[in-house]
């Protein structure tokens, strides 16, 4: 998708940023530790079709953040950090808060003004102290927030959240070997990026498919580009997908991306809500609409793809249920 006459345009990343990569070991070890917090979801097959999905939105808190989320606020529990931060849209917040509670550490999420009141909601019933700021204020609220309180800031691609991350990619294998490609929903990479390096460590020959939605394809600009592009909040924030809107990949997800995933695709509005339709009526899995964009890319795009079967991640499923406590929270489906 052309941004038109929209400022977008390259981010310069500094060598500082261009750390050690997460290897299949790191995925392995993460997975182990994780194992008592997250569950392993199965893959489900949607009938008539070669599409398996894999339905995240059963983890603890309704998305897979919870795996990147219990890993990175475990290991700094273990080095004695007491106090965590982060900056989301809205289910990163309730997976470090969720993360945080188990691990009995203090957590501070500060979200946007658009998120949905229900991630509010769950962050806060999950024991997180929840700062709301306009889009564009997210990440420098977040840092000087850290810097008041003396916390240690939790980034959605961290190392060790990729690593946590990458668990699925690694079911995924265990469970369906045979797999011709993996759609990933992509935000600020970190999922992608975690699957990316679990799949082609054990199945080299699997495509690894990153999936946007049109409206918010900073992601697949960066790809076609070789170049992490980014583009304005603003744009951004004008899909349905509330989980998908972060204006530029990070910089360590990139740095996977660019060397381990085979193709980025984007998807229309209402390609997915007709995803999310279908996955409801065939399946029984409420999907948000980013938790939606990878299986819409299957119905948009499956001529396209590899043969063999393909699986979708549902990344999450956090829509409107009604009002839910803690225990509801972390132990629901």
């Amino acid at each position: 998708m052309s941004a038109g006459r929209v400022n977008t345009g390259a981010v310069q990343d500094t060598d500082a940023e261009r750390v050690t990569l997460v290897t299949a070991d790191d995925v392995r070890a993460a997975g182990a530790r994780i194992a008592p917090y997250v569950r392993r979801t199965p893959l489900l097959r949607l009938p008539g079709e070669r599409l398996w999905v894999k339905p995240e939105n059963r983890q603890p808190t309704r998305s897979f953040k919870v795996r990147g989320a219990v890993h990175a606020v475990g290991r700094l529990a273990g080095r004695g950090v007491r106090h965590v931060i982060a900056q989301s849209s809205g289910n990163h917040a309730q997976a470090i808060a969720y993360a945080a509670a188990e691990l009995g550490l203090r957590a501070t999420v500060v979200l946007p003004d658009t998120a949905p009141e229900l991630k509010v909601r769950a962050a806060r019933r999950l024991g997180a102290e929840v700062v709301i700021v306009p889009p564009a204020l997210r990440e420098e609220t977040c840092l000087a927030l850290a810097d008041r309180f003396g916390a240690t800031v939790v980034g959605s691609d961290a190392f060790d959240v990729i690593a946590g991350h990458g668990s699925a990619g690694s079911e995924i294998c265990l469970d369906l070997p045979d797999a011709g490609a993996v759609l990933v929903p992509v935000c600020n990479g970190g999922l992608l990026a975690g699957i990316a390096v679990a799949v082609k460590a054990a199945g080299p020959a699997i495509r690894v498919i990153g999936v946007e939605p049109e409206l918010a394809a900073d992601g697949a600009a960066s790809f076609r580009s070789g170049t992490r592009t980014a583009w304005p909040v603003w744009l951004t924030y004008r899909t349905r997908a509330d989980g998908l809107r972060a204006p530029v990949l990070g910089a360590l997800a990139w740095e996977h991306i660019h060397r381990y995933v085979d193709d980025m695709l984007t998807v229309t509005e209402e390609a997915i809500g007709a995803a999310a339709g279908l996955l409801g009526r065939e399946l029984g899995e409420r999907a948000e609409p980013s938790g939606a964009v990878a299986t819409a890319a299957y119905l948009t795009h499956r001529a396209e793809l590899p043969p063999g079967p393909v699986v979708a991640i549902i990344s999450g499923g956090n829509v409107a249920t009604g009002t839910q406590t803690r225990e509801e929270l972390v132990r629901s489906t």
